[in-house]
């Protein structure tokens, strides 16, 4: 027997071929609320289990489109499940929420396949948008391959696609044990430096992949992005505002409307300021950001 959900009520019929499933693990009434106003009925049912060992029965009888976990469980026991959903279900989307998050956990979440994984405190505007993405996205696998990873050292290929680089950004703000302010700066850098090089130089061909490093040192954090393009030269990219001639700060958006480009070309302009480096290799497609830490800040939580 299917485990109750929520009714569509008065709003329109949709084909029951159509209606997408979406399974919540815990008895968060309040999380159940939440996910109903983004993943709306009738287009989607949201059905609710107990716990891990419901979900796994449940999930054997029955092909569900999305399974978020209990936030009450830790990070370790919702992989498992992923393992021996996976086993059965190969293609299942799974978004680990958990109360306390390490970094082993978030690395081996990433092999496994999970679509994202929040650790308390949870943004529930973020889980939002990832709720979104997960709901949205074409039935691809993953888009994210780990080559090797250790808390303080990750390898990875992500797809030239926008909404992966999304995922990949959560994955590593779980992994980063930096201080508040360089752990926010950091990330801002490195989203804008990543979407270049998903946009520009892997020109948003989910066929084609950019790999990344990210290295964590006592001391220093710094995330190496090479991307599939051919390249360019910083002092001939006239769409990007670090090519702007002095006195003349908007040039690139003229030069981007004539292009048919869209707003923006900040990109650059702004990860210069967000970190301590940010350094070229000869071909321009290939980037280190560089941060240092202040060894005396501690932390985030």
């Amino acid at each position: 027997m299917d485990p109750p959900h929520i009714t569509p009520g008065d709003a329109p019929a949709v084909p029951t071929s159509a209606i997408k499933h979406a399974l919540l693990v815990g008895g968060d009434s309040g999380l159940l609320t939440f996910l109903s106003g983004v993943l709306k009925p009738p287009a989607w049912e949201t059905h609710q289990v107990a716990n891990n060992a419901e979900a796994l029965a449940i999930a054997a009888k029955k092909q569900f489109d999305l399974i978020i976990t209990d936030e009450k469980t830790a990070g370790y026991e919702d992989i498992e499940l992923l393992r021996k959903i996976r086993s059965v279900r190969p293609h299942t989307r799974l978004i680990i929420l958990t109360g306390e998050g390490a970094p082993e956990d978030v690395i081996a979440s990433m092999r496994e396949h999970a679509f994202s994984y929040f650790s308390n405190p949870i943004s529930r505007d973020e889980l939002a948008a990832m709720v979104q993405i997960a709901a949205e996205e074409p039935c691809w696998d993953d888009g994210i391959e780990v080559l090797s990873a250790t808390p303080e050292w990750i390898r990875t290929l992500v797809r030239c696609d926008l909404k992966t680089a999304d995922r990949l950004l959560q994955f590593l703000n779980e992994i980063s044990e930096l201080p508040s302010d360089e752990r926010r700066d950091v990330a801002r850098a490195f989203r804008e430096m990543l979407l270049n090089a998903i946009e520009y130089g892997g020109c948003l061909d989910p066929t084609k992949y950019v790999e990344i490093d990210y290295v964590r040192a006592r001391h220093v954090v710094t995330c190496r992005i090479a991307d599939p393009g051919p390249g360019f030269n910083l002092n001939e990219i006239p769409h990007s505002a670090i090519a702007n001639p002095p006195g003349d700060p908007i040039k690139h958006m003229e030069v981007r409307e004539e292009l048919g480009m869209r707003p923006g070309g900040f990109g650059i302009l702004l990860a210069q300021q967000l970190v301590d480096e940010l350094i070229y290799g000869e071909s321009g497609n290939e980037v280190f950001l560089v941060k240092y830490l202040d060894p005396h800040k501690p932390t985030a939580a």
